[in-house]
């Protein structure tokens, strides 16, 4: 694989948001569910929202009380303010990136989702670049929004981003609530990866209901771009991550010897 397609991105199974276990108090995108991750050799996908002065914020949500015990926005409140939150259930509190990155040092890779409201926002993206560009281990970057993907690929060279991959996450039907916000033409030119000449990825993660597309199947055959698939979650996934994908992002069991409901 090129540079910026290296074969560390698909070598292993990326755990969703870190090993987590709710039931052991190992929450989402903690500290805990990425030691956990790193203790079963398995790669790391984590997201990240921006808090109110402009610090990477290891969290899915873009308000805070489905995991915390708080509620309001993430970017309302500083970092300082944020890392004192407790994941509900747990021992962990909301983490900065920059600790996150200290915490892995580069001993299992690292796949970071920039999260995003299509508000034409690049707070979130360049600190992320700033980070990602500054840390010695494997990283990448991906995105569901093409506007941040397509800035971070045309400014990589300034971003100091030239060796690390960039992705596009993307999915065949954008019309379940979550992309209400989205006007129809913007979810037509999503499904059907409209953004391509503007964002050009270095790889693709897909949804793995939607597979086989033909979207991935033409970008991974025809332009060799590696396709890791989220979320697996049951053998039936799993066999469609193995027959139409390079890797799988999973959650819920453990591939590779670990204990696992499924075949």
């Amino acid at each position: 694989m090129s540079a910026v397609r290296p074969a560390w991105l698909i070598a292993r199974p990326i755990a969703h948001r870190g090993l987590h276990d709710r039931a052991q108090g190992v929450i989402e995108n903690s500290v805990s569910a990425a030691r956990q991750a790193i203790a079963g050799n398995y790669a790391i996908e984590c997201d990240v929202q921006i808090s109110a002065d402009g610090e990477a914020m290891v969290f899915h949500d873009a308000t805070l009380e489905r995991l915390c015990d708080e509620k309001g926005r993430v970017d309302a409140q500083s970092a300082a303010s944020l890392s004192r939150i407790a994941l509900r259930g747990s021992d962990d509190a909301i983490t900065p990136l920059p600790r996150f990155l200290e915490l892995i040092g580069g001993r299992v890779p690292l796949i970071v989702e920039i999260k995003s409201e299509f508000a034409e926002d690049l707070k979130l993206a360049e600190r992320t670049a700033c980070l990602a560009a500054a840390y010695n281990g494997p990283v990448a970057l991906k995105s569901f929004d093409p506007g941040i993907m397509a800035h971070l690929q045309k400014n990589r060279g300034t971003l100091g981003l030239s060796h690390i991959p960039l992705g596009m996450i993307a999915e065949a039907h954008f019309d379940h609530e979550e992309w209400n916000f989205l006007q129809p033409q913007e979810k037509h030119a999503l499904a059907n990866f409209l953004h391509w000449q503007d964002t050009q990825p270095d790889f693709l993660s897909y949804h793995v209901n939607d597979l086989p597309h033909a979207v991935p199947h033409l970008l991974r055959r025809a332009m060799g771009l590696p396709v890791m698939t989220w979320t697996v979650r049951s053998a039936e996934q799993r066999a469609r991550a193995e027959a139409w994908a390079d890797q799988m992002v999973f959650e819920g069991w453990l591939p590779r010897g670990g204990k696992s409901s499924y075949p």
